[in-house]
């Protein structure tokens, strides 16, 4: 039954997309559903792991957003002392990246079980893809 009340939302948001806010924020609410369902958070863990999974979240987006504003239009008129300057910068963004992940994961640790830990990666790759085969259809429906 959950799996088709979740189906019939991811239908009825086909319409979609990250780029408006208001749909980003329908968006993250269908994620909190499904993470909340798969890893079967207890009311206790939930009220602490949200705070601590949504500060993460805020910063990854964050990363994203900077890199498309930074983001080379022109890579082949860049200098090689320009692609080396963005290669450095890239890379310094990866670790930060890194060390937030490891951050999460440490905090979480101290919420959830390590086996809810390994399960949100899958819960989340599994959100992901579906909201991208949700975009594909909605996509070629419009072609």
């Amino acid at each position: 039954m959950n799996k088709i009340i979740w189906i019939v939302t991811l239908l009825l948001t086909m319409n979609i997309t990250a780029q408006n806010p208001e749909k980003r924020e329908r968006i993250k609410a269908l994620k909190v559903a499904f993470i909340t369902e798969k890893l079967q958070l207890t009311e206790s863990e939930a009220q602490k792991f949200w705070p601590v999974y949504n500060t993460f979240e805020e910063h990854m987006h964050k990363f994203r957003k900077d890199f498309y504003k930074k983001k080379p239009t022109d890579v082949a008129n860049l200098s090689e002392q320009e692609a080396k300057a963005i290669l450095k910068e890239m890379l310094s963004t990866e670790n930060e990246k890194h060390q937030l992940k490891e951050k999460l994961m440490n905090d979480l640790q101290k919420i959830i079980p390590a086996k809810k830990i390994i399960q949100l990666k899958i819960t989340e790759d599994e959100f992901n893809k579906q909201m991208l085969e949700q975009y594909k259809k909605r996509k070629e429906s419009k072609d």
